[in-house]
């Protein structure tokens, strides 16, 4: 029997109630299905302590945070000096998520685009990745990550990418990454499948962004971390690969833009 290939669920909530009571068995599955590391993802700062108990707890579980574009307005303007302070912790390996969300939050927007600049300043400043969610704001996205890689360069991940191809090649040609989501197997997702095509294989990054946006044959129940396996299979056949290249392919990017956890990985 040939050994399952390791894949990187890089962005999932790991921390929300839908897990509850759950989470030794999902990691289990996790790790049956090859997925050997995963990023939870801490959306508003209050809720810090709980999520880096998660990936203090258990192996191979790193996490990232920051204050969601559709929390901005809800809770404290944290600062780049706070952000820093939190990457200084051995497996915290990305700042955010941040970013825009206007079809939710539109109203919020000077709010979001000022939470937005001090993430990614925080991402300067500590060296590790911005993790971005865009929602029908793709115009003010793509300027203001332009702008601010004008100010300084950073690294970057368009989590769960969804938007259309202006702001693909936008964050591409900034060298930033695309991370593919569970909506990239959906049926209907043929134009978001076009621009995953067209990206170079070594900007692609796979996740579940669980519990939300389960990819077939789970559509629409909770999404958990070994159900990235099925959204890499769906890349794997978007890029005429063999299931093994595909995912060593995304192993390889994972680790040149997560380098605190290819750090970790590399020590273990």
């Amino acid at each position: 029997m040939s050994e399952t290939p390791e894949i990187t669920d890089s962005h999932c909530h790991l921390d929300f109630p839908d897990f509850d009571g759950e989470l030794p068995d999902i990691l289990t599955r996790a790790r049956a299905a090859g997925v050997t590391r995963i990023v939870t993802i801490c959306t508003r700062l209050r809720h810090e302590p709980r999520v880096r108990a998660i990936a203090e707890g258990n192996p191979g579980v790193f996490y990232a945070a920051g204050t969601h574009p559709m929390s901005a307005a809800e809770e404290p303007l944290v600062t780049v000096d706070q952000l820093v302070a939190l990457a200084r912790h051995p497996k915290f390996v990305a700042i955010g998520e941040t970013g825009l969300d206007y079809h939710y939050t539109a109203d919020t927007a000077a709010v979001q685009q000022q939470s937005l600049r001090i993430h990614i300043a925080a991402a300067r400043d500590s060296g590790l990745p911005v993790i971005i969610h865009a929602r029908a704001a793709d115009d003010d996205m793509a300027r203001i990550l332009t702008e601010e890689f004008r100010n300084g360069p950073y690294p970057c991940v368009m989590h769960c990418f969804s938007s259309g191809s202006d702001l693909a090649k936008a964050a591409l040609d900034l060298g930033f990454y695309l991370s593919m989501s569970g909506i990239a197997a959906f049926p209907k997702s043929d134009d978001l499948r076009a621009i995953f095509r067209a990206a170079p294989l070594d900007r692609i990054l796979v996740e579940t962004d669980a519990p939300y946006l389960a990819p077939p044959p789970h559509r629409g129940r909770r999404n958990e971390p070994a159900y990235a396996a099925h959204t890499a299979r769906a890349g794997a056949a978007l890029f005429g690969l063999e299931y093994p290249d595909f995912a060593a392919a995304t192993q390889a990017n994972f680790d040149r833009l997560f380098t605190k956890a290819a750090r970790a990985k590399a020590a273990a």
